[in-house]
């Protein structure tokens, strides 16, 4: 009869904790409902002049031989670089983006592909810091033998102050936000809870810039650099009250 009752006794309690446990485990997710939140995202915008233009540039030679192609392209490259040079751009602005040599087959219909030569490119990419001489430097590396040139971005030296006018405007975008909806729900914002940042600077898009055919009279390469959209994205967390 004891031992049935210490069985007995020994349920209870179990039966007790395991209902502890449960209260215990099913308190603490309630904690995240104590407080309405609000949960938004916003963007802010500024637009700037750009002081910067990256470039890319070279030369593209056919022969009937391989090393043939790449001595005249290396030729005329040399001549490409020594223009440049004479516009100002430093070494440091001069980088080699593509250097290649590949077989020209000609292909026709149920016969075997045919070699008809070798073609070599190179291609530099350049920074130009100082804008109005991008047309003329274009001008004078196309006077010396380069024969593409296949796009052009601005950018800014230092994105810094334009950010963080975009970063006031995203916060105030998103405290506006937030009030508004508060108020549309009857209630009113009581903190920021927590605030994160995505998206910044960009350089602006590549726009190709095609070659012209040579003219009798040569005509200056004019070149637009507009301004360019620096945005910021902000998310952020508000407790809202009664």
């Amino acid at each position: 009869m004891k031992t049935l009752v210490r069985a007995a006794g020994l349920a209870c309690a179990l039966l007790v904790s395991t209902a502890v446990v449960a209260q215990a485990q099913t308190a603490e997710p309630s904690r995240m409902f104590d407080a309405t939140t609000l949960s938004l995202s916003a963007y802010g915008e500024t637009k700037a002049a750009p002081d910067e233009a990256t470039i890319t540039l070279g030369v593209q030679t056919t022969a009937p031989v391989a090393a043939q192609a790449m001595a005249e392209n290396a030729a005329h490259m040399a001549e490409v670089t020594a223009a440049l040079h004479r516009a100002g751009i430093a070494d440091k602005d001069i980088q080699t983006s593509n250097l290649s040599l590949s077989a020209q087959y000609v292909y026709v219909q149920d016969q075997p592909a045919r070699l008809t030569g070798y073609q070599a490119s190179n291609d530099v990419t350049i920074t130009v810091e100082d804008l109005p001489r991008l047309g003329p430097t274009i001008d004078a590396v196309t006077a010396a033998g380069a024969n593409q040139i296949n796009g052009i971005s601005f950018g800014l030296k230092d994105s810094g102050a334009a950010e963080d006018e975009a970063r006031l405007a995203a916060v105030k975008a998103l405290r506006a936000k937030a009030e508004l909806y508060a108020g549309a729900t009857g209630y009113h914002v009581a903190r920021l809870v927590s605030l994160s940042e995505g998206g910044g600077y960009e350089p602006g898009p590549v726009q190709p810039l095609m070659m012209a055919k040579a003219r009798v009279q040569a005509v200056p390469t004019a070149v637009s650099s507009g301004e360019l959209t620096v945005r910021i994205d902000v998310n952020g967390l508000y407790e809202l009250a009664k």
